[in-house]
């Protein structure tokens, strides 16, 4: 425990020389391709190397430390999470995946002690899409499902994606090569901060997590007639934003009803946006997210069924579009055991949670079991500077991880 102590405080330290290296003077980004992530990669590399690892760097820039087993025909076990980061960011979203993978990894060679699989720890290149707007670039490439078109992304300066991977050292024409062989992996197990309240509610240093929430977003507009509010009275109005109020009130309601369900109305614009003019226009935002994908896709019917009625209600028309739809993922049902039963001795609530975010994981699964454990963060503050985690319930997701790693070594089939 002594030692784990020791990796914890020296994660620490790591976090904070990371958060100093950023694209921006005063506050914490790092995205695709830039200066910044060149040497953010540069000091992770030098570290995996002090844990024993080989590093090499993929077609598209994300940094790959390697332990190998004493079996070199050995499936390998992968680990880490990303280094990229959103604008004005929190230093410990992805960073602190990377470096517990790479203590755990530390703490076996120290002892010169090789695993019957191998561990690879991943620091990928980009998981927010800040810069091209495309998320998961890094760990996408490992599944292969990042496309021709893709690489003519531009970012605002006009680079496009594939001149963006060129410039940081790697080549647009072989990302076939960062593909991985699922037959040879073992899984993906990622450590996060939880980027939510529940374990600070729970007064619970980590949680292991069930599921990647599936995600829908809504585009709803409410077309009402704009009037003159001086003259127009209450009875005769076609106020399309109290209609949308009113859904968005209901939307609320319906969330309430259906546990797990979270339905977020984050963007609003009101036309003409006169302080004496009725409203006659209305266009808000709608992510809807949960765990089960029925439930959220019964959850979206509802939605609109109740958007109808309100526009109705108030005499409005409505616009109702399915911007985009992301499947739950469901983490492997063995990795989950092995986590609990790992954290067990440090979370006694040890019921697996689902994650309302997205992370590499989600991407992963496609080709290889994926697991996750989760960080308790104060006030579930992320993506922002405010983001903070304690150096004792790191301490613990060390001793967690490596409790997992010797689960996992013991059975490993």
């Amino acid at each position: 425990m002594h030692a784990d102590a020791a990796l914890a405080a020296q994660i620490m330290q790591r976090i904070d020389a990371l958060a100093a290296v950023s694209d921006e003077p005063g506050r914490l980004t790092r995205s695709y391709g830039s200066p910044a992530m060149r040497r953010a990669n540069e000091l992770v590399a030098g570290w995996m190397r002090e844990a024993g690892m080989t590093v090499c760097t993929d077609a598209i820039g994300n940094l790959i430390g390697s332990y190998a087993s004493a079996n070199a025909t050995a499936k390998s076990l992968l680990l880490g999470s990303h280094m990229d980061t959103v604008r004005d960011a929190g230093r410990f979203d992805g960073p602190l995946g990377v470096l517990t993978a790479i203590a755990c990894v530390q703490k076996f060679h120290e002892t010169g002690r090789r695993l019957p699989f191998a561990v690879e720890v991943i620091a990928f290149a980009d998981e927010e899409g800040v810069r091209f707007h495309s998320t998961y670039l890094g760990s996408r490439s490992l599944v292969g499902t990042l496309g021709e078109a893709e690489l003519q992304r531009v970012d605002l300066g006009g680079v496009t994606l594939s001149e963006a991977i060129r410039s940081f050292g790697g080549d647009p024409t072989c990302l076939k090569s960062c593909r991985r062989d699922p037959a040879k992996l073992l899984g993906y197990v990622e450590v996060h901060i939880e980027q939510g309240p529940v374990l600070q509610q729970k007064n619970l240093p980590v949680g292991v997590v069930s599921a990647i929430a599936g995600q829908t977003r809504i585009e709803a507009a409410f077309h009402g007639r704009a009037a003159h509010a001086g003259t127009t009275p209450m009875a005769l109005r076609e106020d399309a934003l109290v209609a949308a109020s009113r859904f968005i009130r209901d939307a609320e309601v319906i969330a309430r009803r259906h546990p797990g369900l979270v339905v977020t109305a984050g963007q609003l614009e009101v036309r003409p946006g006169a302080s004496n003019v009725v409203p006659g226009f209305v266009k808000l935002s709608l992510d809807v997210r949960h765990e089960d994908d029925a439930v959220r896709n019964e959850a979206c019917e509802l939605l609109a069924v109740t958007a109808r009625f309100d526009a109705a209600h108030r005499r409005t028309e409505l616009g109702w579009e399915i911007i985009q739809a992301t499947r739950a993922v469901a983490c492997c049902p063995k990795l989950t055991s092995l986590l609990r039963e790992a954290a067990a001795s440090h979370a006694a609530d040890g019921e697996p949670m689902p994650s309302g975010a997205g992370h590499d994981a989600a991407a992963l699964a496609a080709i290889t079991p994926v697991g996750m454990l989760f960080v308790r963060c104060k006030d579930g503050i992320s993506h922002h500077p405010g983001e903070s985690v304690e150096e004792a319930d790191v301490r613990v997701a060390i001793s967690a991880m490596g409790r997992f790693l010797e689960l996992l070594a013991a059975r490993p089939a």
